[in-house]
């Protein structure tokens, strides 16, 4: 999974982020995975995949920021 599709899967349920501040964008999106997953509508491992992707991410823009 890319974070692309990530946002694409979210927008499923009819949430849509973007607030043009890319790290408050992936705060956004781990509030919104981690509340998918405590309903139960996503499984153990695609919260994992999710989490990790958004900390990848999240890792990415701070590099980039940085330079």
């Amino acid at each position: 999974m890319t974070y692309f599709e990530l946002v694409t899967f979210i927008r499923n349920y009819q949430s849509y982020i973007y607030t043009g501040d890319k790290l408050a964008d992936l705060a956004l999106l781990e509030e919104e995975v981690s509340e998918l997953y405590r309903l139960g509508i996503i499984d153990t491992n695609f919260y994992k995949e999710a989490r990790l992707i958004l900390l990848e991410e999240k890792k990415t823009k701070q590099r980039r920021d940085v330079n």
